[in-house]
């Protein structure tokens, strides 16, 4: 129980103090890789959109680039690869994934028993249609270190990739349980949402992505999430509302981005597009 508690401590204040060292750092005349790695780190938590990626991947590039054997920044990179091929916020989201993935790959065989490694695989055999190995890495990642948050939240989405939305929920829970102030939190939120829509409840689904919006507004993708789930509730003119939120913060997304990697979503991407997403 003691582990347990220090454990959400850590995760609670983690991108506080990520945040905090990123800011020490700034300040630096000649930063090092790891002072790089901290900024990295802070843009990523950030939230999910194609200004945090891009900070990121510049930071960790950079720290890499200082140090080519830190793996903790090739860990960033990964992350942000598979953060970016996830939220479709690239055109070209199966090289964002194959590239976040060999990433990953070359860390683990430095250090095979990264936990948050085996998460990130994890999340990209669940993006990638291979949900199944992507729940045995994450379980691999909690047999390392339960306290996970991160894995718990993606094992939930593993649910709802192959077709048990109704397991999705308290996967989603427990991550929030053990890092409610966590900086994935308002993702964890989306997948709660994502499930409810896909179980049909949209007026649950509209109540949890207002929940991930009010924490987090970067993501574009819980906009038009949400605007889908207003479509089906027939509030056309929220809807569109949220469609344009979501464009205001990506505006390459459309429909044909979507569709890649989603080719069974055919109900959601009709919601879309009845909100106003555009086609492509």
């Amino acid at each position: 129980m003691q582990d347990e508690i220090v454990a959400r401590l850590a995760n609670q204040l983690g991108s506080e103090l990520i945040a905090a060292e990123a800011r020490r750092t700034q300040q630096a005349p000649n930063p090092d890789s790891m002072d790089l790695y901290f900024q990295g780190q802070a843009a990523l938590n950030k939230g999910v959109n194609p200004e945090n990626m891009a900070q990121a991947r510049g930071d960790f590039e950079r720290a890499l680039a200082l140090d080519p054997g830190n793996l903790d920044a090739l860990l960033g990179v990964g992350r942000v690869d598979y953060s970016v091929g996830g939220a479709y916020l690239s055109d070209d989201r199966d090289a964002q994934l194959t590239a976040g993935e060999a990433a990953i790959a070359k860390v683990l065989s430095q250090r095979p028993n990264d936990a948050l490694a085996h998460e990130i695989m994890g999340g990209v055999l669940n993006q990638t249609n291979r949900s199944e190995q992507g729940i045995a890495e994450l379980e691999r990642a909690l047999a390392l270190d339960p306290n996970l948050a991160t894995a718990h939240g993606d094992i939930g989405l593993a649910k709802l990739l192959v077709g048990r939305p109704e397991e999705t929920e308290a996967h989603e829970r427990e991550a929030l349980r053990l890092s409610p102030r966590d900086s994935f939190a308002w993702l964890w939120l989306h997948f709660i949402g994502a499930a409810k829509m896909n179980l049909g409840a949209n007026e649950e689904a509209v109540a949890f992505f207002r929940r991930s919006i009010e924490i987090n507004r970067t993501s574009s993708l819980t906009h038009f999430f949400l605007a889908a789930a207003l479509a089906n509730l027939g509030a056309t003119e929220e809807a569109h509302s949220e469609a344009k939120a979501g464009l205001a913060l990506d505006p390459g997304f459309t429909i044909r981005r979507f569709r890649n990697g989603n080719e069974n979503a055919g109900p959601l991407i009709d919601a879309m597009r009845r909100a106003g997403v555009p086609e492509g």
